[in-house]
């Protein structure tokens, strides 16, 4: 992203702040599909998303990151609709996996990741997510989701034998 373009929109320019939004929209639409099923749910978490990187622009120090950031909110915002919808319960239920399971044996490998991390609950989704996707270690996960290390080491543990049995037990 263009240092310039930043300064803009630290100043409130709508110009700049609308090319932000064109070059940033997708990527943080796919970060927020990834935690979220509902379209309702991501466009409220993406618009919330780019509400906090515009309101709280003149806090980014350093613009080399910028994109970093901005996905950093995406995935607290996310995190933030998870736990108020209650959605962030974390459980092994194996019978909610299996009640999800309706047209998942021909799924391949071209098959969008997104459409298998929706067979999962929401606390191993989100979880899968922090570790596999956004490279967050285990402390730092559970501290940001209340729970012990152990807790989000099982549940990644859970998510990827569930997400390779989908796959028909490729390695994961």
């Amino acid at each position: 992203m263009e240092k310039e373009l930043l300064i803009e929109c630290q100043r409130n320019d709508r110009n700049a702040q609308r090319k932000v939004y064109e070059k940033m929209a997708g990527k943080l639409y796919t970060v927020c599909k990834r935690y979220l099923k509902s379209d309702e749910d991501i466009e409220e978490a993406l618009a919330d998303t780019f509400y906090k990187i515009f309101t709280k622009m003149n806090q980014l120090q350093n613009p080399d990151i910028f994109e970093a950031w901005a996905k950093k909110i995406a995935v607290n915002e996310c995190l933030q609709k998870l736990r108020s919808q209650k959605a962030l319960h974390i459980s092994l239920d194996e019978n909610y996996a299996e009640s999800h399971d309706s047209g998942t044996e021909n799924l391949s490998f071209e098959k969008d990741i997104l459409s298998l991390l929706n067979f999962l609950p929401e606390g191993c989704r989100a979880i899968f997510n922090l570790f596999a996707i956004e490279g967050y270690p285990h402390k730092e996960i559970a501290t940001m989701l209340s729970i012990s290390e152990g807790t989000s080491k099982s549940q990644l543990n859970f998510a990827r034998k569930r997400l390779q049995e989908l796959l028909g037990n490729q390695n994961i």
